[in-house]
């Protein structure tokens, strides 16, 4: 057959040494390299590894002669050994040791492979109460070995552990094989495979105890459970189970066990042991962004008063524009652990160049999971607002009722390379229930991460909000209206600096928007990135002169456990005298 050109692979390093054993000397080898010849592929590799050196025979990079000799006579077996799992069984190898240098030796091995042992049947059974399962029937029609096909032992070996798991992930726990075998005939090379599962009896998940003085409700914990009793007993819920009590936030150590030699009437009990953390916590932030200046935050948490499982969240943040104080009571619901109610009180203050908006609000709202990745939620929002922009001033009482939707999914969270989000909001307001003005409006946000070759990431985002209202732009509340420009907006323009402008060029804000991004990130070692992106888009009155704005320009990006550190510089596209803008944004938690 032809052969492959030389593929060499080093194992030993160069060492100088003089080693004397009992009076007797031995040639020290100064440099030595294994090439194997006539082998490719996963073949090749797995040769490769039986022929490395065991550590414990190289002493400061010094192995001799006698062990180079010893392991020439060993070449045949070990890859006769080595080229079983796939197939081959009678491979012809010769090795030569040659000194090509003081010191220096090269292993070579010549290795014919032979005729492949070949699959001439397959038999595969499940019995018991779990062969009528549709997905076990499936994995046995798709049995990756078929007969004609060369015999590898290490696909057979995964083919035959996977078969086992799915039919334990179906709540068969005492599956296993009866017969498990491979028939080899080296004389008509060929290979008979025998497989027999025996399923045994279903279980089911039984009752649940929480251990550990966990101080919550049993009815809050059961929020988190994955399954419910009588429900097939499956390991893969046992650990999401796990996964979302730890992800509340609530528990040091979380540990949950299915008890199967308890298990009655195949009924398996479940034991969570839980140890609280503690349930009362302050926080600090500080950070700093183009749009806000320097900014910092001092956060409240009780999760867990009266011990009922219900939370309290009072945060204070401010900024060199922005300052709010927010205080949230939240009422869990039963159904699961995302689904909630709560009540809210704040008061808020943004003070830009162009306006000025203060408004005090109450807002009530009632979440529940649709799915298993969407938050949909109902809520009325009470608001009394006393704000300026340029000369035009509104002070004016809103009951807004709304719907929210919203959803998720990232592979990570400090440093996502492929996942959505997005948030959706109805809103409006109506004379006739009390509001000063009427209006509908609808809110949305999404972005895309889509991962390219090279550790190259595509990412897309897009803000829109139109608003629909019988009066004059004016009259629209400046708390509700649109503006655009800045770091989470059009890069190159200042913070919320474009919009629809009064008489002396004041931006005072539009009944629509929308701003689009397009950035491409080049990911660079663990935690480093550069990026190029294009923003465009505008706050407007009306559809039809929308007149959007365009930024460019380069960035870089650093990725901490609490969130990304931006730079970027912008250049505005487009008009007359186009001019440049760093951004940053930077957070940290104290």
């Amino acid at each position: 057959m032809d052969r492959l050109s030389p593929l060499t692979a080093n194992i030993f390093l160069i060492a100088l040494l003089c080693c004397c054993i009992s009076g007797t000397s031995y040639a020290q080898v100064k440099s030595a390299e294994i090439e194997i010849v006539g082998l490719d592929g996963p073949e090749r590799e797995n040769v490769g590894r039986a022929l490395e050196v065991p550590p414990d025979l190289i002493k400061e990079g010094i192995v001799d002669e006698a062990w180079l000799e010893r392991l020439k006579r060993q070449v045949p077996e070990k890859v006769r050994q080595a080229l079983e799992p796939f197939g081959y069984f009678t491979p012809t190898v010769v090795s030569t040791l040659e000194k090509s240098g003081v010191g220096t030796y090269r292993l070579r091995v010549e290795v014919e492979p032979g005729k492949p042992v070949l699959i001439t049947s397959v038999t595969v059974n499940v019995s018991g109460e779990g062969a009528l399962e549709a997905a076990i029937k499936e994995m046995i029609v798709d049995f990756p070995l078929r007969q004609g096909d060369r015999l590898r032992q290490d696909i057979y070996e995964g083919a035959k552990a996977d078969l086992e798991k799915k039919v334990v992930s179906f709540g068969y726990l005492d599956a296993a094989y009866s017969e498990h075998s491979i028939r080899v005939s080296l004389r008509e090379l060929s290979a008979s495979i025998s497989l027999t599962l025996e399923t045994g009896r279903q279980y089911r998940f039984g009752p649940v105890s929480f251990t550990g003085n966990p101080t919550y409700p049993e009815a809050f914990l059961q929020r988190y459970l994955a399954f419910k009793p009588g429900e097939v007993f499956s390991q893969e819920k046992l650990a999401r189970t796990q996964s979302n009590l730890i992800g509340a936030d609530r528990f040091k150590v979380v540990t949950v066990r299915g008890k199967k030699e308890a298990a009655v009437d195949d009924a398996v009990p479940v034991e969570i042991d839980l140890s609280p953390s503690l349930p009362k916590r302050l926080k600090f932030g500080i950070g700093y962004g183009t749009d806000t200046g320097l900014r910092g935050s001092v956060r409240y948490q009780d999760l867990n008063i009266g011990r009922l499982g219900h939370g309290l969240d009072a945060e204070l943040k401010v900024s060199e524009i922005f300052q709010g104080l927010g205080v949230r009571y939240v009422f869990p619901a039963k159904v699961d652990m995302k689904s909630f109610s709560s009540l809210k009180l704040g008061f808020e203050r943004e003070d830009t160049t162009d306006k000025l908006v203060e408004y005090v609000l109450v807002e009530g709202e009632h979440t529940r999971t649709i799915g298993r990745d969407i938050l949909g939620s109902v809520f009325v929002r009470l608001q009394q607002e006393d704000s300026s922009a340029g000369h035009q001033t509104t002070r004016s009482f809103l009951l807004m009722p709304g719907v929210r939707l919203s959803g998720h999914r990232y592979d990570d969270v400090i440093r996502p390379t492929r996942g959505f989000r997005y948030d959706l909001e109805v809103r409006g307001a109506d004379r006739s229930l009390g509001s000063g003005t009427s209006f509908l409006q609808f809110l949305g946000s999404g972005e895309l991460i889509v991962p390219l070759p090279q550790r190259v990431f595509l990412i897309t985002r897009m803000r829109l909000g139109t608003t629909t209202a019988h009066e004059s732009a004016e009259e629209l509340p400046i708390s509700v209206r649109f503006f655009a420009g800045g770091d989470n907006s059009v890069r190159g323009y200042r913070y919320q600096s474009l919009g629809p402008e009064d008489a002396d060029g004041k931006v005072v804000g539009g009944r629509h928007m929308i701003a689009g991004t397009v950035e491409v990130e080049k990911a660079l070692g663990k935690n480093w990135g550069i990026a190029v992106f294009y923003d465009t888009g505008n706050a407007f009155n009306n559809w039809s002169n929308m007149n959007a704005a365009q930024g460019a320009g380069i960035g870089g990006r650093y990725y901490t456990p609490v969130g990304p550190i931006r730079l970027d510089l912008a250049r505005q596209i487009s008009v007359r005298e186009p001019d440049y803008r760093i951004h940053v944004t930077m957070g940290l938690d104290l």
